[in-house]
């Protein structure tokens, strides 16, 4: 191509760009907002409205907007993981009044790691052969009532767990090789109290573990067992402080929560290293126990009173129909829930087969039942479906008592 041709073909290029830019926008005005994708139908999974309690199997809580906000801000940069868990650890022990905090990939985690911290201490050969250290075998005290399906996460430290009733036993069931001593916060019943617990524990040097993994409401359970002296304590964040579900909460003494950062990913080596917690997990557990200690109590405990209202003054439009607001006496799950009964005679159905329709229907409602009792949760739903279970259980009721 000659030299000319070549300049004039250059000179026509703003030109053509306009054209084709012109055509372009003669097409497509504006672009048009993407389709939001429905990822529930696209993979087939069944949404389910949860009127019962913060299960795992049904993904714990929903996280608060503050949760998806902290996490969605900052899901576009890199952090250094060492150091924002410094930083978010501080804050957290600050807003909690101990003296040191970390964020867990949930509360099964934390007893993983506080575990491994009364072993290892900060001693890196330890750490590093976890849980195949070599002669006898470390021991944790756990009172037999205590027992339960969560305590196997002592167990994958290699840990052996020695049964005690009451405060005798436990003093002398401590030797050399006792390790911590954990106490279930939730079990229905304990040979010894809190106040013995630690008593016994301190005059022997053992530490010691609270699991109160679903402990809150009320929000002073996050301060009170730490004040009564418990070294470690952890709390769940996936439920009623509305955080990740896949998030944690370990707290107490500095020298324990060190050792059990050194157990923990993103260190490379030690148990910890499977139990990963990501940058936006860090950053929305530290929003969530922000809101939820800022939050007022006493109007969100209000709200869940009116729901049962609500809700019951529905049913009981249905012949026979009684309801009552029952608090669940705790320490877990300690809130309020809607009990339903009906004579059964008049309407043929039980509470255990309401529960098997509600789940089977469409939206899928889980509720649950006990003691010939259909139990409603309250305060788990939003607030567009409040009426949404109240009509469906309604339905349900009233098609028995025509059947």
């Amino acid at each position: 191509m000659k030299r000319r041709n070549v300049i004039k073909s250059l000179s026509m290029l703003p030109f053509a760009g306009a054209l084709t830019a012109k055509a372009a926008s003669a097409v497509t005005p504006e672009a048009a907002p993407a389709p939001k994708r429905d990822f529930f139908k696209e993979l087939g999974v069944t949404p389910v409205i949860n009127a019962s309690v913060t299960m795992t199997f049904l993904s714990g809580s929903l996280m608060l907007p503050e949760v998806l906000e902290a996490i969605n801000s900052t899901s576009h940069d890199f952090a250094n993981l060492y150091e924002l868990q410094d930083k978010v650890g501080a804050k957290i022990a600050e807003m909690l009044h101990c003296e040191a905090a970390m964020v867990t990939s949930g509360a099964a985690c934390a007893m993983v790691l506080g575990t491994a911290a009364c072993i290892t201490g900060t001693d890196e050969q330890k750490i590093k052969m976890l849980p195949n250290l070599p002669g006898q075998r470390p021991e944790v005290i756990m009172q037999k009532s205590h027992r339960y399906l969560f305590d196997q996460a002592v167990l994958t430290t290699g840990a052996k767990i020695i049964e005690v009733e009451g405060a005798a036993a436990m003093a002398a069931a401590i030797n050399s090789n006792t390790v911590m001593a954990l106490f279930f916060n939730a079990a229905g019943k304990s040979s010894i109290t809190h106040e013995e617990f630690l008593k016994v524990a301190k005059a022997k040097n053992i530490p010691t573990f609270l699991d109160a993994a679903a402990d809150v409401p009320p929000v002073e359970n996050l301060f009170k067992f730490q004040k009564m002296g418990f070294d470690l304590v952890t709390f769940s964040g996936g439920k009623m402080i509305r955080g990740p579900q896949s998030a944690g909460l370990l707290f107490g003494r500095k020298d324990l929560i060190a050792a059990a950062r050194l157990n923990h990913s993103p260190h490379e080596a030690p148990i910890g290293r499977p139990m990963k917690v990501n940058k936006e997990e860090m950053f929305g557990m530290y929003a969530a126990l922000k809101a939820y200690l800022e939050r007022d109590h006493k109007k969100e405990w209000a709200d869940w009173e009116q729901r049962t209202k609500t809700i019951g003054a529905k049913l009981e439009t249905v012949p026979t129909v009684k309801t009552r607001m029952v608090v669940d006496p705790g320490p877990a799950n300690a809130f309020p829930s809607l009990f339903v009964n009906w004579d059964q005679a008049k309407i043929k159905t039980t509470p255990k087969q309401v529960v098997a329709t509600l789940k089977s229907g469409t939206p899928s409602i889980v509720a649950n039942e006990r003691d010939d009792s259909l139990i409603v949760g309250v305060v788990l739903l939003r607030t567009d479906q409040i009426d949404v279970v109240a009509n469906r259980v309604k339905a349900i009721l009233q098609k028995a008592a025509s059947a």
